[in-house]
């Protein structure tokens, strides 16, 4: 997925509208402290469907919207668009019919966001789902809030386990309890433990406390992705209670088309929980047969 322009108006700093071309190759923002730059990572959270506000450095979603300073008044509505370049048409199926896809999300104050991809109005969860199947999205390792790296090179080296030794477990536990093999109990413990893991994420120590090229911090951005992906993958493990494709359920060892012949969707709420819902399976070219073990 190649974004290539970012379009603000009332967000945060940015009171009046401002557009932003992401050329290919590398693009900077160069500026003094407190000109905005950080807010621009923040706006591309924020249109690509956060919905925490602590991440975005607010107490409540309504803080995004300009706040007024000088002689300038308050905004009652912020929006940020997001321009994705889809001439390979690689997008899903229902936003895959133009070679530039416009993802919009709007705030007016005391009413919430709506959002918008291509013009038409759409769920928060529709557009979460969008950049999830291009393994990117507001909670991506690729995007990093200001004072990530920093607080994670000062970390006290005591304090916590170690990256290595976490992503050690996690991997153990996903092998254990959630590959081909799977049962209630055993995708209960796993969530346990990816529960725990994930309380110890924020003090997990490195070694290396260099600021180039660190490749300790690089796996300790990535590794609460990680966990957050890790526990997405078992709590639609729990919802699917049958077999079907690359899992056997031993508690249900059953095939059911009539109560399963659908898709199993994550999102998460303003606290960060994971949401379930579904949708349709489209069949368009095979049928799907039953697979034996």
């Amino acid at each position: 997925m190649k974004l290539t322009k970012l379009r603000i108006a009332g967000f945060k700093t940015f009171v009046d509208p401002a557009e932003f071309l992401i050329e290919p190759g590398l693009t900077g923002i160069v500026g003094p402290n407190g000109c905005g730059k950080s807010n621009l990572v923040e706006a591309l959270r924020w249109v690509m469907g956060e919905s925490s506000s602590k991440n975005m450095r607010a107490s409540g979603m309504d803080d995004v919207i300009f706040s007024g300073g000088g002689d300038r008044p308050a905004r009652n509505m912020a929006e940020v668009v997001l321009f994705l370049d889809n001439r390979d048409r690689s997008a899903p199926a229902s936003f895959n019919d133009g070679e530039v896809i416009e993802v919009c999300r709007r705030i007016e104050r005391e009413a919430g966001s709506t959002y918008r991809v291509n013009g038409r109005e759409v769920r928060a969860r529709d557009v979460q789902l969008l950049f999830a199947d291009a393994s990117t999205g507001s909670r991506s390792p690729a995007l990093v809030h200001q004072g990530r790296i920093g607080e994670i090179i000062r970390r006290p080296a005591g304090q916590g386990r170690r990256v290595a030794a976490i992503k050690a477990e996690l991997g153990d536990t996903m092998n254990e309890y959630v590959a081909v093999f799977r049962d209630a109990e055993g995708l209960d413990k796993a969530l346990e433990i990816i529960r725990r893991l994930q309380e110890e994420e924020p003090k997990a120590a490195i070694d290396d406390r260099g600021t180039v090229f660190n490749q300790d911090v690089i796996a300790a951005i990535e590794l609460g992705y990680m966990l957050d992906v890790a526990e997405t993958i078992v709590v639609a493990a729990q919802e699917r209670k049958e077999s079907r494709g690359a899992q056997f359920r031993t508690d249900f060892p059953a095939r059911n088309d009539d109560e399963w012949l659908k898709h199993v969707d994550i999102s998460r709420n303003g606290d960060g929980e994971p949401v379930v819902s579904y949708s349709p399976v489209t069949i368009t070219r095979w049928e799907p047969v039953e697979r034996t073990y």
